[in-house]
Formats: C-alpha cells, sequence, structure tokens
C-alpha cells in the first residue's frame, strides 16, 4: 500500500459510504427537529452531498480518481436520469424562456476566453517567475487546456492538450486547477441556487417564465399523481436503462465513425462518445415527453431521475481534493482569478439585461462544468428545470474548441508580451 492509496479502495465500500451520506443528509433536511430546520436555512442539502465526499477525498479516506465510480455514475446513470427529468419537461415552455439564457450563456463562454489571458497578465504582474516555462512547459499551453474544459469539456480540453502541446506534468497540475476551481464555483452555485430571489431583486430580473415553467411541470405531475406499483417503477427503469443502452450503442459506433472518416469534426466534440451519449439520451427524453410515456411522471419518474443525480453528484465532490492547493499556489490563484472574471462579466451581463440568477448559474455551469453538472445546478433550483441545463451545455460542445483556441492564442499572446 503507497502513501497515496486510499483508506477504502473497495468501490462497493466506497458506493456504500456515499449512499449512506445522501440517506442522512435527505434524513435530516426532511426533519422536524428545530436544529435541523435551522442548518439546512443555511446550508442546502445539495451541497452537503457534493462537499461531504470532497472532505473524505481531502482526507485520503476514499478516493475519486482510484475509484470506477464516477465513470459508472457519468456513463449510466447521468442519461437514465437526464431521461427520467426530460419525459415530462413541457419543451415548448423551455423555448418561451426566450434569448436571456442563451445570451447568459455565450456571455460566460466570452468571460472564459478573456478571463484567462487577463489572470494570466495580473498574476505574472506580481509572479513573473511562472512565465520563466521553456517550450511545453510554458505555462500558456496548460493553461490553454483548462480553457478548453470551460467552455466545452473533456474532448476539448484533450483537443488543446493537441494542439497547443503541454507537457504531461504542466497538464497534470493543470487538471487539478481545473477540478478544485470549478467544483468551489459549482458549491457556490449550489448555495446560491436554494435562495435566488435575494440576487434577483438586486438585478431586477423578471423570473416569471422560470416561474410559469415550474407551476406548469408542478400542475401537470399532480394531475397524473399515483402511488406506484411496481410494475409502474420497472417501466420507468425499463424505458430509462433502455434508452441509455440505446444511447450507448449509438455513440460506440457514430463516434468512432466520424473520428475516422471526418476527422476535422473534432473541433465540434463530434468525435466524443460522451457526446453522443448525453445528445441522444437527451433526444430520447424529449421525444417520449410528446408521448403517453410522460404520465410516467405520475409514478415518480423525475423522482428517481434525481435519485441519479444525487448520486452522480456525491461522485463528482469526490473527485476534489481540498489540499491540492498547497501543491502550486500560484497556479490556483490564477485559476481563481479566471474565475472571478468570468463571474464578473456573467453578473455585470445579467444586470444589464435584467436576467434571473438561474440563468446565471446554468449558463455558468453549462460552460464550466458541462454536461454532467449543468443539470445538477438547475434542478437545485427546480428538478424540472434539468434539461434547461441539458440543453445549454450541449452547446458547449459545439463551441467548446473554437472558444478555447482563441483562448489560447489571447494567453500566447500575454506569455510573450
Amino acid at each position: 500500500m503507497t502513501d497515496n492509496s486510499p483508506l477504502i479502495s473497495n468501490d462497493a465500500v466506497v458506493f456504500g459510504i456515499l449512499m449512506t451520506i445522501l440517506a442522512l443528509v435527505f434524513a435530516t433536511s426532511s426533519s422536524t427537529n428545530l436544529f435541523w430546520k435551522k442548518f439546512y436555512r443555511i446550508v442546502p442539502s445539495i451541497l452537503l452531498c457534493y462537499f461531504i465526499p470532497a472532505v473524505l477525498n481531502s482526507a485520503g479516506i476514499i478516493s475519486g480518481e482510484a475509484s470506477s465510480l464516477y465513470k459508472v455514475a457519468s456513463r449510466y446513470l447521468l442519461p437514465t436520469s437526464l431521461i427520467l427529468l426530460t419525459l415530462s419537461i413541457d419543451f415548448k415552455g423551455i423555448l418561451k424562456l426566450g434569448p436571456k439564457a442563451l445570451i447568459m450563456f455565450l456571455s460566460g463562454s466570452v468571460g472564459i476566453i478573456i478571463g484567462g489571458p487577463l489572470a494570466l497578465l495580473v498574476v505574472s504582474f506580481f509572479f513573473p517567475e511562472i512565465l520563466g516555462g521553456v517550450g511545453p512547459d510554458e505555462i500558456w499551453r496548460g493553461l490553454a487546456t483548462i480553457a478548453g474544459s470551460w467552455i466545452g469539456g473533456g474532448a476539448n480540453q484533450t483537443a488543446m492538450l493537441e494542439v497547443f502541446g503541454a507537457s504531461p506534468g504542466l497538464f497534470s497540475q493543470m487538471i487539478a486547477v481545473d477540478v478544485l476551481v470549478a467544483n468551489v464555483w459549482m458549491a457556490v452555485l449550489l448555495y446560491w441556487a436554494a435562495k435566488p430571489g435575494k440576487i434577483d431583486k438586486i438585478f431586477k430580473a423578471d423570473s416569471s417564465a422560470i416561474i410559469a415553467l415550474q407551476e406548469k411541470v408542478e400542475k401537470y405531475r399532480e394531475s397524473i399523481l399515483k402511488v406506484p406499483t411496481m410494475a409502474d417503477t420497472m417501466k420507468i427503469l425499463g424505458i430509462g436503462f433502455a434508452l441509455t443502452g440505446f444511447s450507448h450503442l449509438i455513440a460506440d459506433n457514430v463516434a468512432p465513425f466520424i473520428s475516422e472518416n471526418y476527422p476535422q469534426l473534432g473541433q465540434y466534440s463530434l468525435d466524443s462518445t460522451f457526446f453522443w451519449i448525453v445528445v441522444v439520451a437527451t433526444t430520447g427524453g424529449l421525444l417520449l415527453s410528446f408521448t403517453k410515456a410522460r404520465e410516467l411522471e405520475g409514478a415518480g419518474a423525475s423522482r428517481l431521475g434525481s435519485v441519479f443525480l444525487y448520486v452522480l453528484v456525491a461522485t463528482i465532490g469526490m473527485q476534489m481534493d481540498l489540499m491540492a492547493v498547497l501543491d502550486n499556489p500560484v497556479f490556483f490563484l490564477i485559476g481563481i482569478c479566471w474565475m472571478f472574471f468570468h463571474i464578473l462579466i456573467m453578473l455585470l451581463v445579467a444586470y444589464l439585461i435584467k436576467a434571473p440568477f438561474f440563468f446565471v448559474a446554468v449558463g455558468s455551469q453549462a460552460n464550466v462544468g458541462g454536461a454532467a453538472s449543468a443539470p445538477i445546478v438547475a434542478s437545485a433550483f427546480n428538478p424540472s428545470l434539468a434539461p434547461v441545463g441539458v440543453l445549454m451545455a450541449v452547446l458547449g460542445y459545439a463551441l467548446g474548441t473554437y472558444g478555447a483556441y482563441l483562448c489560447g492564442l489571447l494567453l500566447q499572446l500575454v506569455h510573450n508580451m
């Protein structure tokens, strides 16, 4: 057993711990005990589902890096969750949310493209030695890979690694910055998702379209609500996992075909298996919302979808190492400054166009977190809004390589000044 080995490495045991955490959080958050009522007024339950596994990972009790649970949750449970959450969605209602959602997403992308070079410029003024790398170890090359991750996702990040040629050592350090800074920001969003009204009041935002969509979905749920039978639950799970299997089948054939025959489409992430899994699953769920299958919502389709989503939240949490910041504090300082500029631009645009905080949070997470976490943040506002996060995240895959490439060129410009 090496020094880096976690105390508990058996995934079955780790999964049991994560499920125990989720059970305890939900048991206490629904408790009538006065202490827990006051506690959860301050700390949102979803934040604990995310943060407690992060603490266990940082303490070396479990290890997100050594575990396969995140891959299982993101590849199997996430698409099933997306299907079950979109099953009853009012697609026309989503379209009625208007252009502000798209504007906030694009302002988030601009914030990443501009924020990286600005952060490098500011931090290098105080720590000029960070510009001393040579060749593949030049810091701008590594930062460009973060841009790929924060606008698109893992496939775009890999594309930037190939394009700009960061060294393996630098790339591994940038992954730590990417994961920690992005996850801390996600934790902040989850906290404020429980109380968006305060920010909406400052922005003088009109969130009536979002509230109308929530109410419409909730009224529909009430009209078809019933006590689920075993047959109902099996139908829900059968549809969810069957469509997930179909998504994998399509992705496993389409992605390699595009990679081999149309490699130029890789810049749109169309050669990414995960991209196709998410797209096919979401499309399948939306198509089912126009059929009688949407009545399965009355038997708890979205509730089961939320269960899978919370398992994903816990596995994302266990990817975060809170102690990694001690390895290269200057790199993390750049990441924090970068995120600050991204947030600043988004909040400024939201204030100018009076956009609800929901669009700020989901637009940001659709960039920084992608399809794995945008629906989590959206559902923290209301489970019926999860599909909005998915649709915005898919857009990020298309823009990721372009935006990250432009950001990489600007980073190089700052580095060579």
